[in-house]
């Protein structure tokens, strides 16, 4: 069995778990009748001796009554069967039974549930999207194969392999089916770009291409950097070091580390990157389990941030890996942390994997923090897991810090007093409430119907000659606050079936205007400009960015 230790953040467990074998092997053998019931119900209307005959062998151990059942439907079941098939629905319905994050993954979904976590796939390296039926070319991977044979920003894919992919009805999943494939085959593409009557034919060698899990890292002013993971990946260590080696040569002095929306990874990512804010020594996460005695995870001497004033911010989708960070710099009374109250997922999973390519993710312990507090959010049969977010929010804990949460069964003290609580998530020292003030039924409109996003993407297709030679956000925002970009929008929208409401668009303007240009930076030159941008709306990081300059 492997042992790396990942997140699997979409489910959840109760508060109250019995381990014992009764436990566990009745609600397996239920989920079992509930995918075999049919067959066994048809089967079991014969006469009460032919029963008896039947299982007068069998043992009175559960799990021999398993299997047993499992042989009498496949010797005996009047129609043919398909023992691969009942097998494949059987199993997540047995695992359905344990927790929410212990999941099975059949072969033809493993390498997209793990392809995100190996930090790298294979294809063409270009990033796509999909416009009226065409396939428009927004960036190609730098060092990449479409980049090697000249493919540009802007252009469009009409044909893979001689096959028209222009004007027809298709999807990302088939397009991304077409130009991914094993390192070293070859796919063909034509090309539409501008000024050039002819398709321009270009014969791509596919390679490995690098999935980053730092989105951005900049400056926010002389000495405030800023870092933003979406993602604990085999590679996001390295590429977090090598982020901040590069703000500090910038004169980066503080740091706002963003894990808002990061749903976890590998837990190896996470205690590397908490490794460098701590002392040596100082503990990062342990984890312990039923078949798992207590494992420490503890500080070494890379401390590279050490000392350095330090926020992170989180949200509800902050989650297992990140609050691993978040948890571990809060119980050492390291920084601030601001936002609001993450997931709480706080199971930890082993990775089996079987000879068909398919995979078996179980959950083998629970983390805790440095003071001994499990965030773990309640699971299980009085507990709507799937919708609790949903639940949070209509509940109105979005908008203000749910103090019913906390109880003083789960509180705990940091080193310097300060109380945390356990239960369900990381609470912020720091909360900000969801910004609604620009809020009107006209925008809501814009982006119900992505009004916003596509006119940056044409102005941004439209301009592009004029808009690539700007490198950083920043340039790039001075030039598009000086082109008058709001009445272009609003008769973009009016063409569009959008009338102007006077008063709601002086309510939304600042942020309508904010999201033009950060989307038209994305087209441009992606994260780096839209990150820089879209910072004037962001309250979250404006509050860490004032939590900072007290300092």
């Amino acid at each position: 069995m492997e042992k790396q230790l990942f997140d699997n953040t979409n489910q959840e467990e109760p508060i109250k778990y019995n381990n014992s074998s009764y436990s566990i092997v009745t609600p397996i053998l239920l989920a079992l009748f509930l995918v075999l019931g049919f067959f066994a119900g048809r089967f079991f209307t014969q006469r009460n001796i032919q029963k008896t005959q039947m299982f007068s062998s069998v043992s009175s151990n559960t799990s021999n009554k398993l299997f047993a059942i499992f042989d009498v439907i496949k010797e005996n079941y009047v129609d043919s069967l398909s023992e691969e098939e009942i097998i494949e629905k059987s199993i997540p319905e047995i695992l359905a039974q344990l927790d929410p994050h212990s999941v099975y993954i059949p072969a033809q979904q493993m390498q997209a549930a793990t392809e995100p976590l190996h930090g790298k796939f294979e294809g063409i390296g270009v990033q796509f999207n999909l416009q009226n039926d065409t396939i428009v070319v927004i960036q190609t991977i730098s060092g990449g194969p479409s980049e090697k044979v000249g493919i540009m920003a802007g252009d469009r894919i009409v044909t893979i392999n001689d096959s028209v992919f222009a004007g027809v009805k298709t999807t990302n999943e088939n397009i991304i089916k077409h130009l991914k494939g094993e390192k070293g085959s070859k796919v063909k593409v034509g090309i539409k770009r501008k000024g050039f009557k002819d398709l321009l034919h270009f014969n791509i060698t596919r390679d490995e291409i690098p999935l980053y899990s730092v989105d951005v890292a900049y400056m926010v002013d002389n000495e405030i950097g800023y870092v933003k993971v979406s993602k604990f990946a085999e590679t996001t260590y390295d590429e977090f070091i090598e982020a901040v080696e590069k703000l500090k040569t910038q004169g980066m002095k503080k740091i706002i580390l963003d894990l808002r929306g990061n749903g976890g990874g590998y837990m190896s990512a996470a205690t590397g990157i908490a490794d460098e804010f701590l002392e040596k020594g100082k503990m990062i996460v342990y984890t312990e389990g039923r078949f798992r005695p207590r494992q420490d995870y503890k500080a070494t001497s890379k401390n590279s941030l050490l000392n350095i004033e330090t926020v992170v911010l989180i949200d509800a989708w902050s989650a297992s890996a990140s609050e691993i960070v978040a948890g571990a710099l809060q119980d050492n009374d390291i920084g601030t942390i601001v936002g609001q109250r993450t997931f709480g997922k706080g199971l930890v999973q082993e990775s089996m994997s079987f000879p068909d390519g398919s995979g078996l993710r179980i959950t083998t312990a629970r983390y805790y923090t440095p003071t001994g507090r499990s965030i773990q959010k309640p699971y299980g049969k009085n507990t709507d897991y799937e919708h609790e977010l949903s639940e949070r929010y209509m509940n109105g804990e979005f908008m203000h810090l749910d103090s019913t949460h906390f109880v003083d069964s789960l509180k705990f003290t940091t080193p310097k007093g300060k109380v945390v609580y356990g239960g369900g998530g990381i609470a912020p020292d720091v909360f900000v409430p969801r910004d609604t003030t620009g809020y009107s039924h006209y925008f809501g409109k814009l982006v119900s119907k992505g009004v916003i996003y596509q006119f940056a993407f044409e102005y941004a297709d439209n301009h592009r000659k004029d808009l690539i030679k700007y490198k950083t956000g920043k340039e790039l925002n001075t030039k598009l606050e000086a082109s008058n970009l709001m009445p272009q929008f609003i008769a973009y929208a009016e063409k569009k079936g959008i009338s102007t409401n006077t008063k709601e668009l002086a309510i939304s303007r600042s942020i309508i205007n904010t999201q033009l240009k950060a989307y038209i930076a994305r087209n441009i030159i992606d994260n780096d400009g839209f990150y820089p941008i879209i910072q004037e709306i962001d309250n979250v990081l404006n509050e860490g960015i004032k939590v900072l300059r007290k300092k």
